[in-house]
């Protein structure tokens, strides 16, 4: 589903977090990738309603993800599942083509059944774990158990620390090089810079997700500048390169 840029190293990934259609067109005349699509980024992202994933999917032609996650926090529960089931059914028929989701249960640990369950029926569209992972009370063995997780799941968006990636840095680094198949799952995202990307597309990470950075001033309150998304495009593209 990634674009076709890059040089001959392995295709790279810009996904942009969308809040709504201006912030999808100019995403896409940038040249991104992939959309994020969420609601209330004070909550660090929410679900979205799905007349706004209608008029997105209106608006471009790009994958869309959707975030399901009903509260502020990484835990959930049954009533709460169902429901993000129901409306996921709703973005589906809306125009979504992916999702993203990540739960944690009461230890910190990773609630891989909750995940399954709602993963189950998503099924056959694709999903990311999302950051919960970065607030897991044990992460190399957090890391283990969402890499081994399956069901649809192609994406685990990480810093490698709550605090970023800046801080996260050696974290993905050293998860990248397990292997081919855990550095393709990495979508590199949270407080990212563009002095992160080289550094990580050294490790073999090739997919990339911004937010505030492809914003005037970094701000949630301005939208998303085709230009800056451009910049973002054309470095991550030169990092992924030959």
């Amino acid at each position: 589903m990634a674009g076709h840029h890059g040089g001959w190293g392995a295709v790279s990934l810009l996904e942009v977090i969308v809040l709504d259609a201006a912030d999808a067109r100019a995403a896409e005349e940038g040249g991104a990738d992939r959309l994020e699509v969420v609601a209330d980024m004070a909550a660090d992202g929410l679900t979205p309603d799905p007349d706004l994933v209608a008029e997105l999917r209106a608006a471009t032609s790009l994958p869309m993800r959707v975030m399901l996650r009903a509260n502020a926090g990484f835990r959930t529960t049954v009533p709460e599942l169902d429901r993000l089931r129901r409306v996921a059914g709703l973005h589906r028929e809306a125009g979504a083509d992916g999702f993203v989701l990540g739960f944690l249960d009461p230890l910190g640990g990773i609630d891989a059944a909750a995940a399954g369950k709602l993963a189950a029926a998503l099924a056959p569209l694709p999903w990311t774990f999302h950051r919960a992972l970065d607030h897991a009370t044990a992460p190399a063995q957090a890391w283990r158990a969402v890499r081994d997780l399956g069901g649809g799941m192609d994406a685990v968006l990480t810093a490698g620390s709550p605090r970023g990636v800046g801080t996260g840095m050696d974290a993905l680094v050293r998860r990248a090089a397990e292997g081919p198949r855990q550095a393709a799952l990495i979508l590199a995202g949270g407080g990212l810079r563009r002095k992160h990307v080289a550094v990580l597309a050294a490790a073999g990470i090739t997919a990339f997700h911004v937010g505030s950075a492809v914003r005037p001033d970094g701000s949630w309150d301005a939208p998303v500048d085709a230009r800056l998304v451009r910049e973002w495009r054309a470095l991550v593209a030169a990092a992924a390169g030959p």
